[in-house]
């Protein structure tokens, strides 16, 4: 699987933590120190701890698993679609609806109206309605569009969560845990560890290092879905490869009976 390297987070300003005065506590362990009264994180400590996440999610996606992007603040909105349309895995860009994951059988029947009102504008049928009805219809699509466009291909819950912010996006976290859904999450100084299985003490404000943690992340994604594949390739190669030895002794077999065929002609002479 594909690693982050140390330059890669300094060049994206990975260590610029918080203010030293909104710090929380419980992140001293990964704080380096301070510089003109912002803290400084230790990027020999988030490196491991990054690279692990990778791990996870990499060998995740291999077995086909689901990781949601949940990134809804403004500097992480454009990031985390990309990202997840990349490597194909849903995501939340905007505000994240209280029970999205706990209320899921719920949330699955606005997703099936959302599914409901594309087909409507696909074969032409919306244009069939009043102005107003149309009108109304519209405004609907956009905001289920909004708030679960990046989940309607969803079926079900998901295998894992990545979270950028986890201050902001508390509820996402509460949500998962109360589900058993491990969390990966970018964890700032001003934040806790709480709820996170696998957190990565970085800048979660600064678009470069968003960008880095998002992009790292569905790399990684997609070289486990390379790599489930080619696994796939590789057993069925393995299951023909017998049938084909198999076939091949009836040939041979069939060779000396040819054979036996001809062998009366000198006894006619």
């Amino acid at each position: 699987m594909a690693k982050v390297t140390m330059r890669q987070m300094l060049e994206a300003g990975v260590h610029f933590g918080h203010q030293t005065r909104y710090w929380n506590p419980k992140m001293g362990q990964y704080i380096f120190g301070e510089r003109n009264k912002i803290h400084i994180i230790n990027l020999e400590k988030t490196l491991p701890m990054f690279n692990d996440a990778l791990n996870f999610t990499g060998k995740l996606a291999a077995r086909g698993g689901k990781v949601l992007f949940v990134g809804t603040k403004r500097a992480a909105q454009n990031t985390v679609r990309e990202e997840a349309d990349r490597c194909k895995m849903p995501y939340v860009n905007h505000r994240w609806l209280g029970g999205m994951l706990t209320n899921f059988k719920t949330v699955k029947q606005s997703i099936r109206r959302l599914h409901e009102l594309d087909k409507m504008i696909a074969d032409g049928s919306m244009q069939t309605r009043g102005k107003k009805e149309i009108l109304t219809l519209t405004r609907e699509l956009e905001k289920l569009e909004k708030s679960l466009g990046g989940i309607k291909d969803m079926r079900s819950l998901p295998d894992a969560l990545f979270i950028i912010d986890v201050g902001h996006e508390d509820i996402a976290v509460k949500e998962a845990v109360t589900l058993g859904i491990p969390v990966i999450g970018i964890v700032d100084t001003n934040n806790g560890l709480q709820g996170v299985d696998y957190p990565i003490p970085g800048n979660d404000d600064a678009i470069r290092a968003i960008q880095l943690y998002a992009s790292a992340m569905a790399d990684n994604i997609i070289e486990g879905h390379l790599s489930s594949a080619k696994t796939a390739a590789d057993m069925a190669a393995a299951t023909a490869a017998p049938v084909a030895d198999a076939a091949e002794p009836q040939a041979v077999e069939a060779a000396p009976v040819a054979e036996a065929a001809v062998t009366p002609a000198p006894a006619a002479e």
